[in-house]
């Protein structure tokens, strides 16, 4: 018996679950073929989706990989006064190149990701928005080099389906970390079927169509493209509060170089791990990680870390409140989007 099935206090049944991991694979599959692999009617699967989305519980949104657009990731640390901590947090939430904003347990750090689509928008944030903001007083930016994918996506339900029902729904396609081929040019239409898809992953190509001016087969086309090129891929927010889990908390370790591919490697093995990656910095492994509690932390640190050669420094830094994810903002123990930007 796992860790998962021994504590399992998520709200979430079998089929829920079932589905939640299905849209993992793709998020995109049609209600119908997911019914037909999960051996229940269309209408259960689309009413189950509506309810998850409705509560709170899931969202499924379309990101940008920066990589093959000829950029990268950055895992900014920053410091600020304690007082205005929680307000740059929210400030850095709304912004839509930042995603997994939290508040660490020091009271007066922020930790999220940068993923820009271009240098402007990198500039505009590390070299102008940032230094300029009066609430901010370190800036620690740490370059991701590597990211380790994972063995199974978390919350790990794939073991919740046959054998057939996983070949049916196919592997989740894996982040392309580089590309030796020239960078993808995105054009003005693209930024609004991506900024669309950001919102809701399943939106209609009709709706799409409607808001690009280009017919629906050709934001199929070119949807597909994006995927293939590895510049769009789709993710799964979660209230993971109501899932069972209590305890977030990133990682900061300082690996030998010679060490570094196997520690990633193996750490991103580990069902706590959300995401691994390698970075430049005093630190050169960055972790994110999800636990039932504080004593499951522990526990992680002295048992699965300590049992790993190659480890000369850990820094342990629990979130003390986190305020985004992927794409979607977190308000008490449910998600919900990111207000879009006034248009007027």
């Amino acid at each position: 018996m796992t860790f998962d099935e021994a504590h399992d206090s998520s709200i979430l049944d079998l089929l829920d679950k079932q589905i939640v991991h299905a849209l993992l694979c793709d998020a995109r599959v049609p209600f119908a073929k997911l019914g037909a692999v999960l051996g229940v009617s269309e209408q259960t699967v689309a009413r189950r989706y509506r309810s998850l989305r409705r509560r709170g519980i899931i969202h499924v949104s379309g990101l940008v990989n920066a990589v093959p657009l000829g950029h990268t990731r950055w895992v900014l640390r920053l410091r600020s006064t304690p007082d205005k901590a929680l307000r740059l947090a929210e400030s850095l939430a709304r912004f839509p190149d930042v995603s997994w904003v939290s508040l660490l347990s020091t009271g007066s750090e922020v930790v999220c990701v940068s993923r820009p689509h271009s240098a402007e928008r990198r500039d505009a944030l590390l070299l102008h928005t940032l230094p300029r903001a009066p609430q901010v007083v370190e800036i620690r930016a740490h370059e991701v080099l590597h990211r380790f994918p994972p063995e199974s996506e978390w919350p790990h339900y794939a073991r919740l389906l046959t054998d057939e029902q996983r070949a049916a729904l196919g592997e989740r396609p894996q982040i392309r970390e580089s590309d030796p081929a020239p960078p993808v040019d995105l054009s003005a239409a693209d930024e609004v079927m991506l900024a669309i898809l950001a919102r809701d992953a399943r939106a209609s190509y009709a709706r799409i169509a409607a808001e690009t001016g280009w017919s629906p087969t050709r934001v199929a086309r070119r949807m597909d493209e994006l995927v293939e090129a590895g510049v769009l891929y789709f993710d799964l927010d979660f209230a993971i509060e109501r899932m069972g889990y209590a305890v977030r908390a990133s990682l900061w370790l300082q690996i030998r170089p010679a060490d570094l591919a196997a520690v990633g490697a193996a750490v991103a093995a580990h069902p706590e791990a959300a995401f691994v990656a390698a970075t430049t910095g005093a630190t050169n492994l960055y972790l994110s990680l999800v636990c039932r509690d504080s004593a499951h932390l522990y526990r992680y640190v002295t048992e699965r870390l300590g049992a790993l050669d190659g480890i000369t420094g850990v820094e342990v830094t629990p979130v003390l409140r986190a305020l985004k994810q992927a794409q979607a903002l977190l308000h008490t123990d449910r998600v919900t989007l990111v207000p879009e930007p006034n248009r007027r």
